[in-house]
This record gives C-alpha cells, structure tokens and sequence, in this order.
C-alpha cells in the first residue's frame, strides 16, 4: 500500500492549488519594456526580425509609454536610431540636444513623469558610423578612456532630458565611476545608474542590430564578455558596486542563468536582466510555425528568469505578458 504521508503531487492537483503555492511569481511591475525610437520616419516602422516590435515615431514612442502606464509595467528603455547622416566616428548625436535619444527622452518625461521609470539607453554604437561602443584609436581599437569622456557627455545630455535611470552598456572599464562623478559634479546626485555588469558577447544581439540599424562591421568580443567565463562576471559585479552602480544587469539573460543566479547571491544592490532581441525571436519564430505554445513560453522564460534571482527583467514581451498575468 502506497505510503501517503509524503505526497508532493497533492500541491500540484488543480489551478487553484498551483497557484497558491507557487515559489516564484511574475508582476508587471518587475518587467521593463525596451522601445525603438527613429528619427525621420512618420509612422511606427515594423522590425523584420522581431515580430510584434517596431521603430516608433515620437508620438507613437509616448502612445507606447502611457500603454506601460495603463498596463503597470515598472520601466521603460528607450534606444534612439538616428538617420545614417546623423552618425560620425565619435557618435556627436548621442549627446547633442537635438538628437534623437534625447529629443525622446523629454518627451517622455514630459508624457508620463513619474508615473513609468524613464530609462535611457547610454551607448554610442547606435551613434557612430562604425558601430562599435567607443571611440576608436588610430589602430581601429576602441579607446576605453576616450569613451569614458564620450559616456559622461551623453550621461549629462540624458539626464537633463529627464532620464530617470541610464543604462550603462558599453562595457568600458571604470565607466560607472567615471559617469556617476560626472553626474554628482553637474547636480544630479539622483539620476540612477544601472550597470551592465555582466554583458557577453552573443549570436543573439542579431535582431536587436537590425532594430539599430547598427553601422558595425565584426564584433565586440575585446570588450564584451566571453561566454565561456563566469568567473570573470562576478570580478565585474564587485568593480562596479565598489563604482556605485544601483542596479546591475545581466545580458542576455536566458544562455546566463548561473550568472544572474550568482548575481543574486552576491550583489547588495536590485539585479536585473535582459531577455535580448534573439530570445525574442526564437521563441516568435517557432511559435509561428506552431512548434511551440508562444504565449506559455514567453512566461515559462521570464519565470526561469525571475527564479534565477533577477527582480527586474527587461523584455519584449513586457506588456503582452502584463496583461495577461
């Protein structure tokens, strides 16, 4: 006769009963939606490789924002797309006031102040001409001190237009020091800094890249993270608390569980992670041809995510699952 005293499955037996014991649960108040700017475009423009995700027109960009504030999502990030003749070897239009990002970013604070935490993207390789995260020396190398300079311009620019948190994802050695004295210095003390702290070098940033309309030519393996190494995260976890970071992110997010895992266990400040344009679109293309239930792993994924210790998770799918958890 079966022993009944220890019976696990009697916790798993309806809807009901699931959902009153489940360990991890999803809000939208965890989920960050990542949004496309585009200068020169008069109507929202579809990305091919990213279904249900477009280049957004200003106007249709704060269309989207008040839709986050509707849905109660935590966060929004904006990345700009300038025109092709805007970019240029330093990245200029990343931190002039007319550039996109930044015409973007007041006008989202104006729309939606503080009622949706406004997050800027802060990186040149949508501004440059060759798509790297830096400016380059004379070698073709990127410089990591002469960006540094470059990060705390476009750090001042984006929190003049009212950027709540900037997102640090250039991966350059000291550049949470660098900006958050840059910021103190100029009277901006508040203005948040989330550091990518663990960002490795993916086949995933695929569609993100055709999003960007991104100028680069090779990769960004001397700067990124090598996907074979864990240890070397966490050494850059400790830089940049030691720096002042206030949240750190994990990117991608899905391939690096263990990381976002470790994060958690160490890290004093919110860990967040990013389910990249690649984790996307696989999971979109193999729901369109009906391989998959896409709706049921959009939120098996961010489960896995939010599980691994993440309590902010940067997603696509942000508002879709909003509504439907």
């Amino acid at each position: 006769m079966p022993v009944s005293s220890q019976r696990p499955r009697r916790l798993r037996q309806s809807p009901a009963v699931r959902r009153l014991v489940a360990e991890t649960r999803l809000h939208p108040a965890e989920l960050v939606l990542p949004v496309f700017v585009r200068e020169g475009i008069d109507e929202p423009k579809p990305i091919a490789a990213m279904p249900g995700v477009v280049q957004h027109t200003l106007d249709s960009l704060v269309a989207e924002a008040h839709r986050c504030v509707e849905a109660g999502l935590g966060g929004i990030m904006v990345f700009g797309v300038p025109e092709d003749a805007a970019k240029d070897a330093v990245g200029s239009g990343a931190d002039a006031d007319d550039g996109i990002l930044n015409v973007a970013l007041r006008r989202l604070a104006d729309a939606v102040g503080d009622d949706l935490v406004v997050m800027a993207d802060l990186c040149l390789d949508e501004f440059t001409d060759h798509g790297h995260c830096g400016v380059l020396d004379a070698h073709g190398r990127v410089d990591n001190d002469a960006t540094l300079f470059r990060y705390a311009a476009m750090a001042l620019a984006q929190a003049r237009a009212g950027a709540h948190v900037l997102g640090l994802s250039g991966m350059m050695d000291g550049q949470v020091a660098f900006v958050r004295e840059a910021l103190d210095e100029a009277g901006f003390p508040d203005t948040i800094l989330l550091a990518y702290a663990a960002k490795y070098t993916s086949a995933l940033y695929g569609p993100f890249r055709e999003a960007v309309q991104s100028s680069l030519v090779g990769d960004r393996a001397t700067y990124q993270q090598d996907p074979a190494n864990s240890a070397e995260a966490l050494r850059e976890i400790e830089l940049d608390l030691a720096e002042g970071a206030d949240i750190l992110m994990v990117k991608p997010a899905q391939p690096h569980l263990d990381i976002v895992a470790l994060a958690a266990q160490t890290s004093t400040v919110p860990v967040a992670a990013y389910q990249i344009s690649g984790e996307y679109a696989q999971i979109k293309a193999a729901a369109e041809r009906g391989w998959i239930d896409g709706d049921r792993a959009v939120l098996e994924s961010l489960l896995h995510i939010r599980r691994a210790g993440a309590q902010i998770i940067l997603t696509y799918s942000a508002l879709d699952v909003a509504n439907r958890i």
